[in-house]
């Protein structure tokens, strides 16, 4: 059997690009200093709005094999090569925005059940014995069902774990301090007269924005802000990206983050800030 990297990360997310905008610093980070990053995302992001006119005609399972292609191109930016979709490519689909009637189609991932899902999320948690995992907060940072229930099931998964004796010991949820966020914007602000996109976005359209005292630890990731930016720019058919500031198919301008942040939901905290995911854990130094 081939000896688990002392530093083992998992991260689940909903869909292809969600990786890049919350955690490319971080997986870039820590895959080049030799951890072992495993990326689960439970859907292909069939339902999702295609910014380039000359892919607009991609959709349904399509615009999915598309965006699987994007992720492996992301992958390789970041150097991660452990990156897997929950149950299998397909398994899972695009739930769509909460709200519409995609939401009620039995095979999207927001009519999966917990327990079912969580099971295969477990398999993996077997495999790869994790010490660190990142996931969204119960709102999925932003309202999202995919996103909602990648948090039920990434939670669920953990809980699992610990009954069959491999427990996670940290899991972390994606953040951004509020502080950071309004600075950040306020250079927007600032920048957007010579960027290709017309309208700046407000810190309301980043997912997981808390008050300050609830981050809990902090990645500078600042060394990895060009892979970070180059994996973004893999996933084409939902993000343009120029310099620091990146849009979606709003069109409204937003800052790319380098450094990344996270709220500790469960392990023992070492630090005020922590600045590594694995702080505190002593078979992963």
């Amino acid at each position: 059997m081939t000896e688990l990297p002392s530093r083992r990360l998992l991260l689940v997310h909903a869909h292809p690009d969600d990786e890049s905008i919350n955690n490319g610093a971080t997986m870039a980070a820590y895959a080049a200093r030799g951890a072992h990053v495993t990326l689960v995302t439970c859907t292909l992001g069939e339902r999702g709005e295609v910014i380039p006119p000359d892919l607009a005609h991609l959709s349904g399972p399509a615009l999915g094999e598309y965006r699987l292609g994007e992720l492996t191109a992301a992958m390789r930016e970041l150097g991660v090569e452990d990156f897997r979709l929950l149950g299998g490519p397909g398994r899972y689909r695009d739930s769509g925005m909460m709200g519409l009637a995609d939401n009620d189609d039995p095979d999207c991932f927001w009519q999966a059940d917990v327990d079912e899902a969580a099971a295969l999320l477990l398999e993996v948690i077997r495999e790869v014995r994790p010490q660190a995992l990142v996931t969204y907060d119960e709102n999925g940072g932003y309202g999202h069902p995919d996103h909602i229930q990648a948090h039920r099931v990434a939670m669920r998964a953990v809980e699992l774990a610990a009954e069959a004796g491999c427990p996670v010991d940290k899991v972390y949820w994606n953040r951004v301090p509020r502080t950071v966020g309004e600075e950040a914007f306020a250079r927007l602000a600032d920048a957007l007269p010579g960027l290709p996109f017309g309208k700046a976005g407000v810190l309301d359209d980043v997912p997981g924005v808390v008050d300050d005292e609830r981050i809990t630890t902090v990645v500078d990731g600042t060394a990895y802000a060009g892979a970070k930016a180059a994996a973004m720019a893999a996933h084409a058919t939902q993000i343009t990206v120029s310099g620091d500031y990146f849009v979606l198919s709003n069109e409204l301008a937003q800052p790319v983050f380098a450094t990344e942040y996270y709220e500790l939901v469960r392990g023992a905290r070492d630090g005020a800030p922590e600045t590594d995911l694995f702080a505190g854990i002593e078979d992963a130094r």
